[in-house]
């Protein structure tokens, strides 16, 4: 038996990043002389086992074949005699099928995949790419971490022909997810959803969200003007802001009621909002997205406009915005939609470097609303025989009372 490194941890190696795991494949092996040497077998679909000291996944020599629609649609073969270079070709880039003898260094590299790497190319290994839908994602994943990468063109051509023949329609909501939510927290989130429009995924994914290009918006707010251009360098604003991935996705669907606005208003958007909140919800259904990250996609896409226009409201109004975001209850859900807010606010072309004061403002007047100690409040009122609602609305005067002395000492 022979094991080599492969996959990922060669290629970041020879990118000069850090390795922080890697993946085996043993030519030569079988499942009982992994078993013997004390590996612990975990694979269901093919032999994969661990290694008894470091855990690291171990994986035998195989080759496969489509037999069916889907990803799930795979025969697998796992035998001595499936050579490294067999292993390799059923991979899906070039520069994922480069293998390196751990012991003396040496690289197998039958795809010139070291090439893409220096060509700064995403380039499949051979047809074969076509019979796996989730590799459509995975490189639009792979083109948000790794942003100087170009898809080839006859990569590109590929994925076009696996979306027309409705590969992409066989995935399942939790695939789905699982891409898009990784995508979604790499380095350029953006560069993912540009992948999945240009090879025409987006618009069978994600068509909500897709029917953003084309939209256009003000241009004295938006001097991008275009609804989709827009929301790309939303996104950006998300990882140089090292949001987290609920506040990353309710950028992504922030603006999605737009694209419902009739083109005779165009470029205004009246309404936009409680639109956007309802298909940012219809999104989180289908692709079932956590409910912590569909929550926060739906109250920013219905309150964004209103917390971009708070600095002009005064402090009942404040309250009013507060409570309807249920702040009192989750100041740090309200925490990421400020955050969200000042990714839409600055992700506009010249806007990326303004200063967004609506958010420490707001969280300011939190911070005081909260400082209210509604104990006390009710503790009079009760001892005063009042009940009820008007003890909630002691509280509420209160919080708007020290709002408003926030209001006044900031001038």
């Amino acid at each position: 038996m022979k094991a080599w490194v492969v996959g990922g941890a060669v290629r970041d190696r020879l990118l000069g990043l850090p390795v922080s795991d890697r993946d085996w494949v043993v030519v030569g092996g079988t499942p009982q002389a992994m078993l013997d040497a004390g590996f612990t077998p975990v694979g269901r679909d093919f032999p994969v086992f661990l290694h008894p000291a470091t855990r690291e996944e171990y994986a035998l020599a195989r080759t496969e074949r489509k037999a069916g629609r889907g990803y799930h649609g795979f025969v697998f073969h796992a035998a001595p005699e499936v050579t490294l270079e067999e292993d390799l070709a059923r991979r899906d880039l070039t520069i994922n099928a480069i293998a390196e003898d751990p012991d003396s260094g040496q690289l197998v590299d039958p795809f010139d995949g070291q090439r893409d790497l220096r060509e700064r190319v995403l380039r499949h290994v051979g047809e074969a790419f076509v019979e796996d839908p989730v590799r459509v994602l995975r490189l639009a994943r792979l083109a948000a971490r790794f942003a100087d990468f170009a898809v080839a063109p006859e990569t590109l051509a590929l994925l076009h022909r696996m979306v027309e023949g409705g590969e992409v329609d066989a995935l399942v909501p939790e695939r789905v997810w699982q891409e898009l939510s990784r995508g979604l927290m790499e380095a350029r989130p953006d560069r993912m959803v540009e992948v999945l429009r240009e090879c025409g995924a987006l618009r069978r994914l994600l068509p909500e969200l897709d029917r953003l290009w084309g939209v256009p918006q003000p241009a004295e707010h938006h001097p991008e003007v275009d609804t989709g251009a827009h929301m790309l360098l939303v996104l950006r604003q998300c990882a140089q802001l090292q949001a987290s991935l609920a506040v990353r996705y309710a950028c992504l669907c922030h603006d999605l009621g737009k694209a419902c606005t009739p083109s005779a208003d165009w470029p205004r958007h009246i309404g936009h909002e409680a639109r956007g909140a309802a298909l940012a919800r219809q999104l989180g259904r289908r692709w079932r997205v956590p409910a912590e990250c569909t929550e926060l996609a739906a109250l920013t896409a219905r309150e964004h406009g209103n917390i971009h226009r708070s600095l002009e409201l005064d402090a009942a109004a404040v309250a009013r915005l507060l409570l309807r975001c249920d702040a009192w209850r989750r100041p740090a859900r309200f925490g990421q939609l400020l955050l969200a807010c000042e990714c839409d606010a600055r992700g506009r072309l010249a806007f990326e470097q303004r200063d967004y004061p609506q958010r420490p403002w707001l969280a300011a007047a939190l911070r005081a609303a909260l400082a209210v100690d509604t104990a006390a409040i009710a503790d009079a009122a009760l001892a005063e025989g009042v009940t009820g609602e008007e003890i909630g609305r002691r509280v509420e005067r209160a919080r708007i009372g020290a709002i408003e002395a926030l209001l006044v000492a900031g001038g």
